[in-house]
């Protein structure tokens, strides 16, 4: 199970679901960003570098994977240019070629010699920053449910999708536990959907990050997001732990209270499983 091969004529699927309620304007602690700020450029360099570990070096992009971004606050949709409802996941190489825009930024870049020079790099952006509403995943894990079970009806011999839920807060539309089964029970003929749960930082509380039972998980509502994900399959256990993560058997896809670097190390993880040479040759999510 979960070892199913990766390449153009049989391909993985990934499916992000960002929170974008109003709370999500407020400060992610340690970033002097809001949530929703930090949350977009996390997102935009995971689907940069998920376009350079399907390119081969050059302007070539293989297909090798489909990606959905759902975001949900005032409304659950689509959020790539050019997805919409009827159209959620877009092959990679269709994400690469068409973002929202580009911006340039000034970076400074060392020269080798101890010193710096100033240049001009060009950032695709896919996702910008929203904060409206209120959070409504029950919904959200509806249109995911919808999805991954079309996509494996479609594709019964590929890796079965992950999907990767990022929210600050508490459900605003009801327990989202039945339909998070729901996800879970679908699946290909190499394993069932991965729905995996990362709950934002801004309470005092400390991290808790892949952890495979509730201890340390201060309310109902944490609780509830553990029950929900997924256990990380063995290769994924593996790769968590290379990558430094203190995991144990029954570790589950869940991080309460995240820190911003740990959401990139999550996505990380979760593109990289999607991809041919997949979780083998993940060293250190630091390094993405």
């Amino acid at each position: 199970m979960y070892s199913a091969e990766i390449n153009r004529n049989q391909r993985a699927c990934l499916l992000l679901l960002i929170d974008q309620s109003y709370s999500m304007s407020e400060p992610w602690a340690g970033t002097g960003k809001s949530k929703a700020d930090q949350l977009a450029l996390s997102v935009n360099n995971i689907l940069g570098n998920a376009v350079l570990l399907c390119s081969k070096g050059d302007d070539r992009i293989f297909d090798y994977f489909e990606v959905g971004v759902i975001g949900y606050g005032s409304d659950v949709s689509p959020v790539l240019h050019g997805s919409d409802h009827g159209n959620p996941l877009l092959p990679i190489g269709e994400v690469a070629r068409n973002p929202k825009r580009t911006d340039q930024l000034m970076q400074k870049i060392p020269d080798g010699v101890g010193g710096f020079f100033e240049t001009t790099t060009v950032n695709p952006v896919w996702v910008d920053p929203l904060y409206n509403g209120q959070t409504p995943m029950v919904a959200a894990f509806r249109t995911a449910a919808e999805i991954t079970d079309s996509w494996c009806l479609r594709n019964p011999r590929s890796f079965p999708p992950i999907v990767i839920n990022i929210t600050d807060g508490v459900s605003s539309d009801g327990d989202p536990t039945e339909v998070a089964q729901q996800i879970r029970e679908t699946g290909t003929e190499d394993g069932n959907v991965l729905l995996f749960n990362l709950h934002l930082s801004g309470m005092p509380n400390p991290s808790v990050v892949l952890p495979n039972d509730t201890a340390g998980l201060p309310d109902v509502y944490a609780k509830t997001l553990f029950n929900i994900s997924s256990e990380l399959p063995p290769t994924m256990l593996e790769a968590t732990a290379v990558a430094g993560y203190e995991v144990k058997a029954g570790a589950r896809g869940f991080v309460y209270n995240a820190e911003a670097h740990m959401v990139v190390e999550f996505l990380d993880i979760g593109t990289r499983a999607v991809t041919p040479t997949g979780l083998k040759e993940l060293t250190d999510g630091r390094e993405s």
